[in-house]
């Protein structure tokens, strides 16, 4: 009997390794708009989050104009760095085809914008796996409990029988926030210390091999 009905999963560092991709064009962005080059841990202790709150965080000097153009040099910079592949981690696309199969509601609460999140369904060619997505320019940021919220309005499912897997304090914490359980996973930008404050049900290292163990 399944525990829940809903899985809402993050989508960069939970199914998608794309952290080093979002580091380079971080930095890239920053340089093109001559600021100073935050560090690889300042930009992974913001993945999650908006864009738009990630450089107020990263940039908290800058004018509100200054923080929409790193927004926007940051797009540039991803896109311009298409070469850069970031895949599924390893058995991700056999996870979400299986769970879905046996009947489980898939859906995404992302950082991502929306314009981002639907490139990279249609590269993986998993939309259809997902009954519903949301996005960061569709609701407030993480850890706002707004994109758990929309979802399960949406998906007319109950805060009990629903989880969020996810890699960043930002995910968990949105969780608490909505009311439902939450799964870490500890191969993203947040250790298993950092995601434990947010008391999630457990906190795993392969997502393929142990998500059917909880839910």
């Amino acid at each position: 009997m399944k525990k829940y009905q809903l899985i809402i999963f993050d989508w960069d560092g939970t199914l998608m390794d794309s952290i080093d991709k979002i580091v380079l064009c971080m930095q890239q962005a920053a340089k093109q708009e001559n600021q100073v080059l935050p560090s690889e841990g300042e930009i992974k202790n913001i993945v999650g989050l908006s864009l738009l709150n990630a450089m107020q965080q990263l940039f908290p000097l800058l004018s509100s104009s200054q923080h929409y153009e790193l927004v926007d040099a940051y797009r540039y910079q991803y896109k311009s760095h298409q070469h850069i592949e970031t895949p599924f981690y390893d058995g991700i696309a056999e996870l979400l085809l299986d769970l879905k199969s046996k009947g489980y509601i898939l859906a995404v609460a992302t950082g991502k914008g929306r314009n981002g999140l639907n490139r990279m369904l249609q590269l993986t060619k998993t939309e259809h796996l997902f009954t519903a997505t949301v996005c960061a320019d569709e609701a407030n940021s993480k850890p706002d409990p707004l994109m758990i919220n929309l979802l399960l309005d949406k998906l007319n499912v109950e805060p009990s029988q629903a989880i969020m897997v996810g890699d960043s304090s930002y995910d968990l914490e949105m969780a608490k926030n909505a009311g439902i359980d939450s799964l870490g996973v500890s191969y993203g930008v947040h250790d298993h210390q950092t995601l434990n404050l947010f008391k999630p049900i457990a906190i795993v290292d392969c997502l393929s091999s142990q998500l059917y163990q909880y839910i």
